[in-house]
């Protein structure tokens, strides 16, 4: 006797990309949670979903560029696959009325096709640390002068070896506003590269170029990711 087939879903009719951010005590939140909490939110909110056909349908999201565990953001983007065309500015807002606080919905445009994650080329952060000025700068001085910074982090496949260096088009010193346990502000502008390098990845390098430890780790906060821009050396947005 034949297994029967499972039902297929009919394909969706709107795509919807979607910007939150993670901020706050949320920072520390994995990204297997924040899907989880996505879910959940979707569904509170009634959004009309499309599903995958097979033996276990599940919601169609697909998210781009998420920021790794610990590091804050205000730019990280999911698609929807919806079953009826819906107002985007409705979605946002019961969306975001769903989602704990520091998930918070920003933007939600209708989808022009293609993949967002295609237009994520670069990320724009900032890295606070607890170094004064001139410390920082002298390290950030050596680190730019390498041609190559070799750095080392455990990956699925095991203790991987690559270069840090060259996926860094600027870092820069800056002021940091306020007061607390992070003196200093490094203004950090990555492209995307194979392998994805991260801001605790240059953090490394820094120390590595220098010969300085960066004490107590850094706050990371992610302004932007999208295209880059070769003329300006800048981050697009990958919404627009």
């Amino acid at each position: 006797m034949s297994r029967q087939q499972p039902e297929q879903q009919a394909p969706p009719v709107q795509r919807l990309r979607v910007r939150y951010a993670k901020r706050g005590r949320l920072r520390f939140t994995s990204h297997r949670d924040v899907s989880r909490a996505v879910e959940r939110a979707i569904f509170r909110a009634r959004v009309p979903m499309a599903y995958s056909s097979g033996f276990n349908p599940h919601p169609r999201i697909s998210y781009a560029g998420a920021a790794p565990t610990g590091a804050a953001s205000e730019a990280e983007y999911l698609e929807l696959a919806l079953s009826a065309e819906v107002e985007p500015a409705a979605i946002r807002a019961s969306l975001d009325e769903a989602l704990p606080p520091g998930l918070d919905v920003l933007e939600v445009v209708v989808s022009p096709g293609g993949g967002v994650a295609d237009r994520l080329e670069a990320s724009l952060w900032h890295l606070d640390v607890a170094l004064d000025h001139d410390k920082a700068a002298r390290m950030v001085a050596a680190f730019l002068a390498e041609p190559e910074v070799p750095v080392e982090r455990m990956t699925k496949k095991g203790l991987r070896e690559f270069d840090c260096r060259g996926a860094v088009v600027r870092l820069e010193v800056a002021p940091l506003p306020g007061e607390g346990p992070w003196s200093t502000r490094l203004e950090l502008l990555l492209r995307h590269a194979v392998p994805a390098v991260r801001p605790d990845d240059v953090l490394t390098g820094l120390a590595a170029a220098s010969g300085q430890a960066v004490p107590g780790g850094a706050l990371l906060t992610r302004l932007a990711q999208g295209p880059f821009d070769e003329a300006t050396s800048s981050v697009g947005d990958p919404l627009g």
